[in-house]
């Protein structure tokens, strides 16, 4: 095993969760909760392939995609913010209308061949040992892409005053609303960014980091690992990209794990026991599920920073949020 092939691997792969988590934290920092998220980034999978192969354009396929994922999360917010229906409710059957629409439009794909985002080193940052191998060398557009949105995002909801209306709507949306912050306006517009991110997480799979569709098999469940670094992360765009960066290298780490018939001088287990294998791939999602059990009780969240009025409708006029 190489550990700088590991780390390597593991950032490219983690940009996919990064970009979905950082699209989830600006939703839920707005008040709203989506777990529709494995579903928005499979449609954008699904779309963000479909165009690029039938128009032989990889960035038209990234923009459907991104409006793909951003126009279905526009359902939840219809049902969640106007007609105040349950998020979690709502969330759960988004998913499974996104993964529906992306098996059935995306009928035909599999085995066929798409243009993909392209490869690129940075010229002088490349050449900073160890880091320049690992960070700048050989990724993804998508993945440099991840790493401007770190601070950005950081910096948009701590140190900016549309990042304090956001904060503000999903803490006090009561308090907000009096001082003229358009509270449902806010929802919509950072539920369809969610979306948007959602969306265009799913076409990094399927058109750039992994390229190829396989069905409901593209996104693998990384929508619902996403969701769970936002708990991870409470609510922090830089602690999300450790958590997705970690979660990469990880289920990287698990796949060399299986290829070598010795380990550390002695037989590897993992090479000649297929249920060690099988024990191995289920651990990220085993964390995910133990990550969503933890954070679900309220008082917890609350104590990991959630926003206050998370998951709550807002009604104008009603005190107490």
């Amino acid at each position: 095993m190489n550990l700088n092939v590991i780390v390597h691997a593991g950032i490219s792969t983690g940009t996919i969760l990064l970009i979905a988590a950082i699209g989830e934290i600006l939703t839920e920092r707005a008040g709203i909760k989506n777990l529709g998220v494995e579903g928005m980034m499979l449609l954008g999978a699904m779309a963000g392939f479909k165009i690029a192969h039938e128009t032989g354009n990889v960035w038209l396929g990234l923009l459907g995609a991104i409006f793909a994922g951003g126009i279905l999360s526009l359902l939840h917010g219809l049902v969640t913010i106007s007609f105040q229906a349950d998020q979690t409710v709502s969330g759960l059957s988004l998913t499974f209308l996104g993964t529906g629409l992306a098996l059935v439009m995306g009928e035909g794909l599999t085995g066929l061949t798409t243009p993909v985002v392209p490869n690129y080193t940075v010229p002088i940052l490349s050449q900073i040992p160890y880091l320049g191998e690992v960070l700048f060398t050989n990724h993804n557009l998508l993945t440099y892409f991840g790493y401007l949105l770190i601070p950005i995002s950081w910096f948009f909801i701590f140190k900016t005053k549309p990042g304090l209306h956001i904060r503000a709507v999903g803490e006090k949306p009561a308090a907000a609303d009096t001082l003229g912050v358009s509270v449902y306006r806010i929802r919509y517009l950072y539920t369809f960014i969610g979306g948007c991110f959602a969306g265009l997480a799913g076409a990094a799979i399927s058109i750039a980091i992994s390229p190829g569709w396989y069905s409901h098999l593209t996104t693998s469940g990384q929508g619902w690992i996403a969701i769970a670094l936002v708990i991870f992360a409470q609510w922090n765009p830089t602690r999300a990209a450790l958590g997705g960066y970690l979660f990469g290298m990880l289920r990287r780490l698990l796949l060399d794990l299986q290829g070598p018939a010795m380990l550390l001088g002695g037989r590897n287990p993992f090479f000649y026991n297929h249920n060690l294998v099988f024990f191995l791939q289920m651990m990220p999602y085993a964390l995910t599920v133990l990550a969503l059990l933890w954070g679900s009780s309220g008082a917890r969240r609350k104590r990991l920073g959630a926003p206050a009025a998370l998951g709550e409708p807002y009604v104008r006029g009603e005190r107490g949020l």
